[in-house]
């Protein structure tokens, strides 16, 4: 059995809020003990929370950092964990209760098969309907074509499945997901320029580029305290992580051939921006595009992936959707007339492309 690091990630008060219930829940998994290290990253630390997390979870190593870059503080825990010898890195909310099998099922997800790179839990919502049914969080995240991405089974009632591992056509879910070492050895871990949101989108990407599948362990089940509202408050960062992704991992071909689409997409965009005073942050995405220091990165990404890349866009698209799907947003000229004419043209490109 493999060393496994546990990362957690601190944020300003999110431990004082939700570390009580997932620190009971990690005390109760069945994976042993003796193979297990959970490392606390305390992100934007302060001498407040420093003491807070060292009084109450001293037996975790607590990793402290300076600012809030969820990005770049997983990667100061994958870096300790590896000083410490793991072989396995789990990357999982704070905000979650756990299944006592949580771990054992993520690992044999991840054992089952030697292609497997990266594994993903069962997310369910922590909240259950008016019936006592459990609903579904993420049982895996989709792609779409312009460089969104939503979550599958989205509010779903829970069912059991025969298997334990299936693939996901998509990426996996940062909220709980599993990582070899060699895959980290490989790809490289995660892109601190995304900062926060779409992390989990840009790492998945880069893996299913170097060959490795993802898939979804659905014995291995976490309730997430998921709030909507938390992930519209980082607007920006979800449209320039977007834009980030696709102009490093398409060739330049397909960037050629979905520019209509991204352009069609961008006037409905700036407009729906108009309409909710969000025309601030896209002038302040625009604005980052603009830097010559955002395009150096762009490039160099782009060269290091080249390296070790195995798979083709158009292999990558069989696993895309044309539709935008969020779930929690209800827009008609979207539905109505948006997401028909972005689906049509899906459609059509994929036939086209042939790299």
């Amino acid at each position: 059995m493999k060393k496994v690091g546990i990362i957690l990630i601190n944020y300003k008060d999110y431990a004082e809020k939700f570390m009580d219930e997932c620190w009971s829940g990690l005390m109760r998994q069945t994976y042993p003990k003796e193979l297990t290290k959970i490392y606390i990253v305390d992100n934007a630390a302060t001498d407040e929370t420093h003491i807070f997390l060292n009084s109450n979870y001293s037996s975790a190593t607590i990793v402290t950092r300076p600012d809030g870059n969820y990005a770049a503080g997983n990667n100061a825990g994958i870096e300790q964990a590896k000083n410490d010898g793991c072989e396995y890195f789990v990357i999982v909310n704070m905000d979650v209760a756990f299944e006592s099998d949580w771990l054992s099922e993520l690992v044999k997800a991840l054992e089952s098969n030697l292609q497997i790179g990266i594994a993903q839990s069962k997310v369910l919502l922590y909240e259950k309907d008016e019936l006592g049914n459990s609903l579904v969080n993420s049982l895996g995240n989709s792609f779409h074509y312009l460089g969104f991405g939503f979550t599958d089974g989205y509010q779903k009632k829970d069912k059991s499945e025969a298997q334990n591992v299936t693939e996901i056509k998509g990426y996996a879910s940062g909220c709980s997901l599993i990582i070899k070492r060699e895959v980290l050895d490989k790809i490289g871990a995660y892109d601190e320029e995304y900062y926060m949101y779409h992390d989990d989108l840009e790492f998945s990407w880069r893996a299913k580029l170097a060959g490795y599948k993802i898939v979804l362990a659905n014995r291995s089940v976490i309730h997430h305290k998921y709030e909507f509202n938390r992930s519209v408050r980082m607007l920006y960062y979800m449209e320039r992580n977007r834009f980030l992704a696709i102009f490093t991992y398409y060739r330049f071909r397909t960037l050629i051939v979905i520019f209509p689409a991204l352009v069609f997409l961008e006037g409905g965009m700036w407009l729906y921006a108009g309409m909710r005073g969000w025309l601030k942050t896209k002038t302040r995405v625009a604005g980052y595009f603009l830097q010559p220091k955002s395009w150096t990165h762009i490039i160099q990404m782009r060269k290091e992936v080249n390296k070790y890349r195995k798979i083709s866009d158009k292999e990558m698209m069989v696993g895309f959707k044309g539709r935008v799907e969020f779930q929690e947003i209800n827009n008609p000229l979207l539905k109505y007339i948006g997401n028909p004419i972005l689906n049509t043209y899906f459609n059509l490109i994929k036939k086209l492309i042939k790299w």
